[in-house]
Parts: C-alpha cells; sequence; structure tokens
C-alpha cells in the first residue's frame, strides 16, 4: 500500500519557523523527485518545491530564500523547513512525487497568525 504522511503543522506567529515531515511507505521514495505543494483557503493548490533524488532542488518565487526542501532517503522523509513565515503562507501543505503522483494525502495544516 502507498502512503505518503504529512505531519509537523501548526499554528505559528509571523516570523517564526515551522519544519514539516512526510514520510513516505510502499513506493519507491529514493529514485523519485518529491514536491511540497500547498493550498491557501479559497485558492487552488500550489506547487512550493521539489527535490530530486540527488538533492537538486527548485522552489516556487513566493518561498525562494524562505524554505529549504530535504530529503533521508534513508528514512524515505522530505522536510520542508520554513522560515520568516508570513500569513499569506497559511494553507494546508502537502507533499507528492513531482512526477506522476500519488493519491493526495489529507496534508497538515500550517497557520500563520498573531
Amino acid at each position: 500500500q502507498v502512503q505518503l504522511v504529512e505531519s509537523g503543522g501548526g499554528l505559528v506567529q509571523p516570523g517564526e519557523s515551522l519544519r514539516l515531515s512526510c514520510a513516505a511507505s510502499g513506493v519507491i521514495f529514493n529514485s523519485a523527485i518529491m514536491a511540497w505543494y500547498r493550498r491557501a483557503p479559497g485558492k487552488q493548490r500550489e506547487f512550493i518545491a521539489h527535490i530530486t533524488a540527488g538533492g537538486w532542488t527548485k522552489y516556487a518565487d513566493s518561498v525562494k530564500g524562505r524554505f529549504t526542501i530535504s530529503r533521508d532517503n534513508a528514512k524515505n522523509t522530505v522536510y520542508l523547513h520554513m522560515s520568516s513565515l508570513r500569513p499569506e503562507d497559511t494553507a494546508v501543505y502537502y507533499c507528492n512525487k513531482l512526477l506522476n503522483p500519488l493519491l493526495w494525502n489529507q496534508g497538515t495544516q500550517v497557520t500563520v497568525s498573531s
């Protein structure tokens, strides 16, 4: 059974940091390009960042310089470290394969508010 489980979301104040995790099971993780996405209230899901098996990364302009994607192939886990969070970063965050995505999981809620 293929499964992706996101965790680490929560309520933070503007300017604070948060690290999200995505644990993958039953999927060929080590060779997959993994990505993070988010869906803000009333908006469509948008791409945030991806990381190749070799560690190359790409970011959306809206998070470049503030968010960092990383992966631990030994743990089948991909991370998203978010810093200098803004209220507009409030969204449900999801991870998935960039290519041939799997069924979307429920994601993890991040709320940035003072």
